[in-house]
């Protein structure tokens, strides 16, 4: 894991709420296999516009001979876990129009993190960790 206060683009562009993040170890033949997701969000640039986005970012380890460390989300994070295939959005905003969730009260909520992530660019919002 690792703590920055701003994305860069070259890098993968995810900061995550630790107070969401869940792994479960699983025990084959040896090996533990994890699998996890924790909320996120992160940047997009598509035809030159930037969106801040909000969603799930699925964590997974495919193998590991050692017991992973799960005492804590910090421990977690630490288990050489990828994200590659990056984040499932749950709501986007470009600075004009927001997508995403339909119900108004869940708007407002992921509008009150996307609105001054996407006015601070590429500042990560406060409380929130980029690995």
């Amino acid at each position: 894991m690792i703590r920055e206060t701003k994305f860069l683009i070259s890098r993968k562009p995810f900061a995550i709420n630790l107070a969401t993040v869940t792994v479960e170890a699983s025990e084959h033949d040896g090996a533990y296999w994890l699998n996890g997701d924790c909320q996120a969000v992160w940047y997009r640039r598509k035809n030159g516009v930037t969106y801040a986005c909000l969603g799930r970012l699925h964590l997974w380890a495919q193998w590991r001979r050692e017991k992973p460390d799960l005492s804590s989300p910090e421990a977690m994070l630490g288990n050489d876990l990828d994200s590659r295939y990056g984040g499932d959005p749950d709501g986007r905003w470009d600075g004009t129009g927001y997508w995403g969730s339909e119900v108004p009260d869940v708007q407002e909520r992921h509008l009150a993190v996307l609105r001054p992530m996407l006015a601070n660019c590429p500042a990560i919002p406060d409380g929130w960790w980029r690995f």
